[in-house]
């Protein structure tokens, strides 16, 4: 993705490092962090632990740029079990409730294709995150069969969508 996606002035667009510390300001205990990033992000966190930890620079993150310019969301995506997987989504704790989390993941599912070739986008959810299970089932994910090998089955879902 070359240019910013743009859709009623909301921009998606790739994050860069001074997004990093506004990003590590949403998280304000173990609890918040493991739910977004998983078991194996660490908390307490540092500069340099979060940006290990959400292999920042190593896959496709993005910020979600409301039309003022606040920094709403953020978002990863990679290929995984042959589809565009979706990670560490997360919306600002100022504009949670807004409708921000189907913004993002509608803005996210248009760059996908541009990024990577398959017919589905994929995701990993807890099973107790209802707001976020919400949010990916009304956007077409559906709960499928867990992948075979793949770590917390008993804890999450694997939800899949056609691109």
């Amino acid at each position: 993705m070359t240019e910013p996606a743009v859709r009623g002035g909301w921009q998606l667009v790739k994050a860069t490092d001074p997004d990093l510390d506004e990003l590590m300001s949403w998280f304000r205990d173990a609890d918040e962090v493991d739910i977004w990033g998983g078991p194996r992000f660490r908390f307490p966190f540092t500069r340099a632990t979060f940006r290990n930890d959400c292999h920042w620079g190593r896959m496709p993150s993005f910020r979600l740029t409301s039309p003022a310019g606040e920094f709403a969301a953020f978002g990863q995506m990679y290929r995984r079990y042959g589809r565009i997987n979706l990670a560490r989504l997360v919306v600002n704790p100022d504009c949670r409730g807004q409708g921000m989390g189907k913004r993002l993941v509608a803005m996210l599912i248009e760059v996908g294709p541009t990024l990577f070739t398959a017919d589905e986008f994929s995701l990993f959810a807890y099973r107790h995150n209802a707001a976020a299970l919400g949010c990916y089932r009304s956007m077409g994910f559906v709960i499928r069969d867990y992948p075979t090998g793949a770590r917390m089955a008993d804890q999450c879902y694997y939800l899949t969508r056609p691109v």
